[in-house]
């Protein structure tokens, strides 16, 4: 597996990491040993970048990390976020029982209840998992630097920021990382923030690469989810826009049986090849999913490939709206379609 440092930080980590959250909710049931076994797998396959949040299963997701992590915390690049509050009362799998809140006092509890849970001293990056416009974001990262020189974090990160957001808090402290959706149906980041980050010297960490599941081709509607999916909230994922977007599909698994790949390595390997300062973090609990992308570090496209890929899925070619408008925390980026 390769690897690459993130920003300007020192921390080296493998070029594709893991996206632990459907280990603990949103996509289905949760099965602690099969998602252990997966992490364990992953490790065994060079993957040394994990990404969890407090709010995965309201802290489940980084107790179960905890399990995994104690005898290899100095082998892993440890990832975690704090700013979305969720209703303790609420249901598993809502999106909707959240608020926002980047005030100094609820990120150092939440960092130290973080730190508690996944049995460890430090978190090598911690992002401001969303940004709350009430508070300027030159405070929320003054705040976070008093953390790195404490020790109790590594490196700073944000998600689903703007470049003008990104700039202003680099100038008050490095910025490590930035994490926002990215994949063949979700380009916006091209725009703006992908360049601010080579300006900057900054890491694009790739969430939902495979476009929630959708880009591998596996869901053959949006009746086939479970009830309970969070993506049943996404108006992508609404059936009229369901079935506009699998017409995207068609070319792109035509290209994948002639390079001998299946879509989700395609998707991966446009991804992986296009940018060496982009880190995917494709999510999954499933062993043979985890196989299956880490299979996408060997596919090789060539310029044609790339062009072709990018010519059927341009910038705003997706139906519907990442999220739905009702949703807290929904990032607002200029110009987007996603």
């Amino acid at each position: 597996m390769d690897t690459i440092t993130l920003g300007r930080s020192g921390l080296r980590c493998s070029a594709l990491g893991l996206g632990c959250m459907g280990m603990s909710e949103f996509y289905g049931e949760r099965d602690d040993e099969q998602s252990l076994g997966t992490l364990a797998r992953a490790f065994e396959l060079g993957i040394t970048q994990y990404d969890t949040a407090n709010i995965y299963g309201r802290g489940h997701n980084e107790t179960l990390l905890s399990r995994f992590i104690r005898d290899k915390r100095d082998r892993i690049v440890l990832s975690s976020k704090f700013g979305i509050v969720r209703d303790p009362d609420g249901p598993n799998g809502s999106t909707y029982d959240r608020a926002i809140d980047n005030s100094e006092a609820h990120m150092r509890a939440s960092c130290e209840a973080s730190l508690q849970r996944l049995g460890t001293d430090y978190i090598d990056l911690y992002y401001v998992h969303r940004t709350d416009p009430d508070v300027p974001i030159e405070d929320t990262i003054g705040a976070l630097s008093r953390l790195v020189e404490r020790g109790k974090i590594r490196g700073i990160g944000l998600s689903e920021v703007s470049a003008d957001q990104l700039r202003r808090a680099h100038r008050v402290h490095p910025i490590t990382a930035i994490q926002s959706e990215y994949s063949l149906w979700t380009r916006e980041p091209e725009r703006d923030v992908l360049p601010t980050c080579h300006e900057l010297g900054i890491t694009f960490v790739a969430y939902s690469p495979l476009g929630r599941g959708f880009l591998t081709g596996a869901i053959a509607s949006a009746q086939a989810l479970d009830p309970t999916d969070f993506r049943l909230t996404s108006p992508r994922f609404k059936q009229e826009n369901f079935d506009k977007n699998r017409l995207l599909l068609e070319r792109l698994g035509t290209l994948a049986r002639e390079r001998s790949c299946s879509l989700s390595q395609l998707v991966l390997a446009w991804l992986l090849g296009r940018d060496p300062a982009v880190l995917p973090i494709p999510g999954t609990k499933r062993i043979r999913y985890l196989e299956e992308n880490v299979g996408a570090t060997r596919v090789r496209l060539g310029a044609a490939d790339r062009a072709l890929l990018e010519e059927w899925l341009p910038i705003g070619a997706a139906a519907g709206t990442r999220y739905d408008p009702g949703f807290q925390g929904a990032p607002k980026t200029p110009k987007e379609n996603a």
